[in-house]
């Protein structure tokens, strides 16, 4: 037997199940569609230079499991002295160009943390529109007010701040929905010219952009005007803890006040051994990155040719917006017919009607890979109805599509 659940949270999951899985979906999950086979073209990880099965990386974890002295399982708060924890903080800020580091246990609890940590009741923060949910959780997380701006609007912002005044400023620096750059000089100077706090979330540059992959901040020289730079290490560090970049002086502050740092233990050592070894890699990873940023743009150059509408973008991450969750269900059903599988992103990951496949693209992806990818996508584009898809305005707002009936898809 188990406990019977009362009807407030019986009715909640029923009007799931109804008005989600049978009326939108058609009564299939959106996130399970074809089983892959063996050849398939897997596009949904965010190992974007290849590292998770990199030999020398897995000796190095196998190593520190086989050959560990004893360690305590214990919150970060109670380390003390140097530890492999201290030492990788230390080298991952040195990488970064920024006075210290803090290694957290995601990037989740890296975001959340810092911004409940420097945010209150009395302190707006300012998020862009596609910012990582994780910010704007940390905003709830610190009882502060959360004020949206336009997507890379830095004029947007400058208003909304000179209207509720100075507080935290936060951005990405490449957005994980469509893969767009972020103006960071210009947000930058905005954060100096009100006195803002600016937070960087660099999780899908670090590593894949930058001086020997040290991200976009420090590419651009702009370490002087970024307060905290942030990072989920399950990116292009292929590994299962976050990442803040701060003031040497933050570092005690964030330990006590933080409440995922708090009530978390640390990430264990062999966690630490790993990215340890890898930040090395990283470093040496040049061709691995300009492979990335190579096929990178023949994809996206091959597919706006096709018609498909990729100008919300321009790095590794690839989204084909094409409208509804039941639309972008035909688009998913389409790929995977011919064996390529990317990542489903709806609401909350977007806003309502804007559900989106997404590829991200990886450094170990052969030429061979990427025409079967074209030549997939070509083959799709009548069955998906790619003529009756949103198209994007200059200014970045999508146009509904057409009410004939030549336009309306099938059902899911």
């Amino acid at each position: 037997m188990y406990a019977s659940m009362p009807t407030f949270l019986e009715d909640r999951i029923a009007t799931f199940s109804v008005e989600k899985v049978q009326k939108a979906w058609g009564g299939r999950n959106i996130f399970h569609g074809a089983t892959p086979a063996a050849d398939a073209l897997h596009l949904s990880s965010n190992d974007y230079l290849n590292l998770l099965n990199e030999p020398v990386l897995i000796e190095a974890r196998a190593k520190e499991f086989l050959h560990a002295e004893r360690e305590l399982l214990m919150s970060a708060v109670f380390l003390r002295g140097e530890s492999p924890i201290s030492r990788l903080e230390d080298k991952l800020a040195r990488f970064t160009k920024f006075e210290g580091a803090i290694i957290c246990q995601s990037g989740w609890t890296a975001n959340v943390g810092l911004i409940q940590a420097i945010a209150n009741s009395k302190v707006p923060v300012y998020l862009d529109l596609n910012a990582h949910m994780s910010l704007w959780q940390g905003a709830v997380s610190a009882g502060a007010k959360a004020i949206a701006f336009m997507h890379n609007n830095v004029s947007h912002a400058e208003r909304q701040i000179r209207k509720h005044g100075v507080g935290i400023l936060v951005v990405d620096s490449v957005y994980s929905t469509n893969g767009s750059l972020c103006p960071l000089t210009d947000f930058a100077n905005l954060s100096k010219d009100t006195g803002c706090v600016f937070v960087v979330d660099e999780s899908h540059s670090l590593g894949t952009h930058g001086p020997h992959g040290a991200g976009l901040v420090a590419e651009l020289g702009l370490t002087s005007k970024v307060h905290f730079l942030t990072a989920s290490l399950a990116k292009a560090f292929a590994g299962r803890a976050g990442f803040i970049a701060c003031p040497s002086i933050f570092k005690d502050y964030f330990a006590m006040e933080s409440y995922p740092a708090i009530f978390s233990s640390a990430v264990l050592n062999h966690e630490v051994a790993w990215f340890d070894k890898l930040t090395d890699f990283v470093v040496q990873a040049d061709l691995r990155r300009e492979r990335l940023h190579s096929v990178t743009r023949t994809i996206r150059n091959a597919l706006s040719e096709l018609g498909y509408d990729l100008s919300s973008g321009t790095e590794q991450i690839i989204a084909l917006e094409s409208g509804t969750e039941c639309q972008t269900m035909i688009l998913r059903d389409a790929l995977e017919s011919y064996g390529v599988f990317g990542s489903m992103f709806l609401a909350p990951a977007t806003p309502k009607n804007r559900t989106l496949v997404r590829f991200s693209v990886n450094s170990g992806i052969t030429d061979n890979d990427v025409d079967r990818l074209i030549s997939v996508c070509s083959k799709i584009r009548h069955e998906i109805k790619l003529d009756s898809w949103p198209r994007r305005k200059a200014r970045g707002v999508v146009k509904p599509p057409t009410s004939s009936s030549s336009a309306v898809p099938r059902d899911c």
